[in-house]
């Protein structure tokens, strides 16, 4: 956790953002696994840790916006939970460390809420997630499951967004501490990349340096000789030689702050001249995006658009696009080879706010809101600002069934090269990707030294 008073800093902040109304953020609950005392690895909802600071299952915040007072929920441990757990700190000791003076069990949440929505009292809370979390708030505020979407704040939404978009020295410091974890996590990687190698024994072990390092992966890693499907969790494959290994995967410090990065290299340790060129088109355009980003660029017309510009000459000179890179760019062609987005918010989630964000559901109706909030949960709105932390992820795939399907229905003439495409069906995919942190001149990347990136460098460390 960090100091108590920066938690009680960004509550205040949040309270004179939302102006009045009850604020609810929910902590998440233990999910079982398999049956209720043998749950999944408890991961916290990160705007409660946010606001609240602790990594503890079953905690509700409450923020009343007219009154300033603040409430922790939650129930003390019995005798019988601490002969399974040991002795464990009473909910007003965990409130103390977090500057929150009032605590109540939670079945003193109830009426407090239900005597707010007698008074016509604005209730606000963020989209939910979870299911667990669904039945607690049906349960609280007397709706249908499917009616928590309709009652959710958008003003809620825009505020922690807001805040939690500008990263403070604190934040950095543990995304700084984050990044060792991602460091130590790909250079292992690399170590044990050669032939014969099952992908899971790979993934394996960096997730046991993350848990050992901090709280665990920042989310599953992705160990895969076909890195042209964007999130191929099956790391069943044999390692082979003259195929690439992607791996993509980060840790999350002990504050619960993420890192997020991918390499590309090949199994043999060596590069073929295809691969090589291919893999020089990506690093220099991921290179190219970190020297340019500057406060106040925006994000899909400025960053992701010219990250494809960039890509589309690379292709144009390895025969694969014909025309100008503006055409193939401005033709939508560069979909085939990239069907995603540059980069993605990180901090507390690896998709930083995506819980609430544009993912979470259709935003045309709040659009204009979005626009004006510019954060990051609307990346087609958003203006990166100092303090922003995002990834620079671009990759080049190919993706034989995408490949078909824009060649079956006739997209792209006279742009795609797909005769020269055929040779590659069998490619796989590449992307770098690193976490970079937008300051008052420009940007950075997070981390006091840099993964080994270059072809020289990777093929240095690979299989060694």
């Amino acid at each position: 956790m960090f100091a108590p008073e920066i938690y009680a800093k960004r509550r205040a902040e949040l309270r004179a953002k939302i102006g009045s109304g009850l604020i609810l953020l929910p902590g998440n609950q233990n999910s079982p696994n398999n049956y209720p005392n043998n749950a999944y690895y408890f991961r916290q909802d990160s705007t409660f840790r946010y606001y609240f600071g602790l990594n503890i299952p079953s905690l509700m915040g409450v923020i009343d916006a007219d009154s300033g007072e603040e409430w922790l929920f939650g129930d003390d441990f019995t005798v019988e939970d601490i002969i399974w757990t040991g002795p464990q700190p009473m909910l007003s000791e965990l409130a103390s460390g977090v500057a929150v003076k009032n605590t109540a069990p939670l079945s003193a949440l109830q009426p407090l809420v239900e005597r707010a929505i007698r008074l016509g009292r604005r209730i606000h809370f963020l989209p939910i997630y979870r299911g667990e979390t669904k039945l607690q708030f049906v349960e609280l505020l007397g709706l249908k499951p499917s009616m928590l979407h309709d009652y959710k704040s958008v003003d809620l939404m825009f505020a922690v967004a807001e805040m939690r978009e500008k990263k403070g020295p604190e934040e950095i410091e543990a995304l700084e501490r984050a990044y060792q974890i991602g460091y130590a996590m790909h250079t292992t990687a690399m170590r044990m990349c050669r032939e014969g190698v099952v992908e899971r024994e790979i993934a394996g072990a960096v997730a046991g340096i993350a848990h050992a390092m901090g709280q665990g992966v920042s989310f599953p890693t992705i160990v895969s000789q076909h890195g042209e499907t964007l999130h191929n969790l099956n790391s069943d494959g044999v390692l082979e030689n003259g195929r690439l290994l992607l791996v993509d995967g980060g840790g999350e410090s002990l504050e619960g702050y993420c890192s997020d990065h991918t390499r590309t290299y090949p199994v043999s340790g060596k590069f073929t001249p295809k691969q090589q060129e291919i893999y020089e088109i990506v690093r220099r355009a991921h290179g190219r995006i970190a020297e340019i980003i500057r406060p106040g660029m925006m994000y899909h017309t400025e960053i992701h658009l010219e990250c494809y510009r960039l890509l589309a000459e690379g292709l144009i000179g390895a025969g694969l696009i014909k025309g100008t890179a503006e055409d193939a760019v401005a033709s939508g062609a560069m979909y085939l080879f990239m069907p995603h987005g540059l980069g993605h918010g990180l901090g507390m989630d690896v998709h930083d706010c995506e819980a609430f964000g544009e993912r979470s559901f259709d935003f045309s109706s709040i659009k204009e809101r979005a626009e004006a909030s510019a954060t990051c949960i609307y990346r087609a709105a958003w203006r990166v600002q100092p303090g922003t932390v995002m990834s620079d992820e671009p990759g080049i795939y190919f993706i034989p069934a995408l490949i078909d399907k824009c060649k079956a229905e006739g997209k792209f003439k006279g742009i795609v090269n797909y005769e020269a495409l055929e040779s590659y069906r069998d490619f796989g995919g590449i992307r770098i990707e690193d976490d970079i942190l937008v300051t008052e001149s420009g940007c950075r990347m997070i981390g006091d030294k840099r993964l080994p990136v270059t072809v020289e460098e990777l093929e240095a460390v690979v299989g060694k």
